[in-house]
């Protein structure tokens, strides 16, 4: 059988707001029913990265998060900003976050972190050659710590289940295969 998308019959925005837009739809499948009050998330688009320093060790980040109550370990990586190219938002995120530039960047995978519920994707980058050139440049609300694991180190780690954040996981999976 041929799947075919879903017509929108109505629309309404519940939230509207800069991190999360909360929107109502009706729908029309191919079959012709109607599936009422079927709920989006509208979320901005992020960037994340597997970021290799120059010595060749992945560069990750632990901060707390507050809806799962955890202590997180995780790729850098954040939102892109409006009108921006998420290559030049993950770059930005890295020296915000890491204080590290880098001498490559690529993109390796461009996932949805769940097409079910949500409209964003998430953007994944290989960046190499990482030399810390400045500071951390955090925004209020952020507070993590730097740290450098060797390849070896992230594979255990990902063996082990100690790194929390699905999207983060895929990442260094996708990013594992390209070095």
């Amino acid at each position: 059988m041929e799947i075919l998308k879903w017509q929108k019959i109505a629309s309404k925005y519940l939230v509207k707001e800069k991190w999360a837009t909360l929107r109502v739809d009706t729908c029309k499948l191919q079959n012709g029913s109607i599936k009422d009050d079927y709920y989006v998330l509208e979320y901005p688009n992020w960037a994340n990265a597997v970021a290799l320093t120059i010595e060749g060790k992945i560069i990750l980040v632990r901060q707390y998060r507050f809806a799962a109550d955890i202590i997180s370990l995780e790729v850098p990586g954040g939102v892109i900003d409006d009108g921006e190219e998420p290559e030049a938002g993950i770059i930005r995120e890295l020296q915000e976050e890491t204080g590290y530039s880098f001498e490559s960047c690529e993109l390796i995978a461009t996932l949805y972190p769940n097409p079910a519920t949500s409209t964003n994707k998430t953007f994944t980058y290989l960046l190499k050659g990482g030399v810390k050139t400045h500071e951390q440049h955090l925004d209020e609300h952020e507070i993590l710590n730097v740290e450098e694991y060797t390849i070896e180190e992230v594979k255990q780690l990902l063996k082990d289940n100690k790194i929390d954040q699905a999207l983060h996981v895929a990442a260094l999976y996708y990013g594992l295969m390209h070095v």
